[in-house]
């Protein structure tokens, strides 16, 4: 099983969003992941780390990386 770690959170006004760094440690290997969700900071702090969370989580299921398209 993962073990998942939001770092700190922070709200940016310029884009109404919560931003932190996510990392997943899967297999002994750390995987980090810049997220950004919007919000207000009416949002409470479960559904931001929630949302973070899934983010980062769906971003960790994607294969490869970078990839280029002939």
């Amino acid at each position: 099983m993962s073990r998942i770690a939001v770092g700190d959170i922070c709200y940016n006004p310029t884009n109404g969003a919560f931003e932190a760094r996510v990392d997943i440690d899967r297999e002994g290997r750390t995987y980090r992941y810049p997220c950004s969700i919007p919000g207000t900071l009416m949002m409470d702090d479960a559904t931001i780390r929630r949302s973070l969370t899934q983010q980062a989580q769906k971003m960790a299921g994607r294969e490869g990386g970078l990839m280029s398209i002939r």
